[in-house]
């Protein structure tokens, strides 16, 4: 096989291949017992790729690993591993300056919706899609700074 799969997933592909029950239950035992299929370590695995490589948010691995039929106590404890070694506000932040990088034309109230239900459908969190696009999107956009006269600053 090319990738990992869960319990869920590979019974079901050994149900389209096979008609007998008790030769897929046994098969998936024998799988097990050599450790070969692991649904925690499938998780971890999983949810550590996710955060990393594709930066998406804890609600979106979730729902990922749900899908593919990992029981809720392995999706938190593999969350609970990989976001305890991946800050989650740092990964909203990079991947909204990636975006940022694509944008040509200013910001306006579209474009950060845009950006704004991009990131929720990543698998982040409404507070801190929030806190990144007031930092950096609107950031980007005005700067305090460069506004205040050269005097003023004293």
């Amino acid at each position: 096989m090319r990738r990992a799969h869960s319990v869920f997933e590979m019974r079901r592909a050994l149900e389209r291949r096979c008609a007998d029950p008790a030769l897929v239950e046994a098969e998936l035992a024998a799988l097990r017992s050599q450790n070969l299929l692991d649904d925690a370590r499938y998780a971890r695995e999983f949810a550590r790729g996710r955060a990393a490589i594709r930066r998406q948010g804890r609600f979106r691995i979730a729902q990922e690993l749900r899908r593919r039929g990992v029981s809720d106590r392995h999706i938190e404890s593999a969350c609970d591993e990989v976001f305890a070694a991946h800050d989650e506000a740092t990964l909203v932040r990079q991947r909204l300056e990636r975006k940022l990088r694509s944008v040509r034309r200013p910001l306006d109230e579209r474009r950060i919706a845009s950006l704004y239900r991009s990131l929720l459908r990543a698998g982040f969190s409404p507070d801190q899609v929030r806190a990144a696009i007031n930092t950096v999107a609107r950031g980007a956009r005005f700067d305090p700074e460069a506004s205040l006269p050269p005097d003023a600053s004293e």
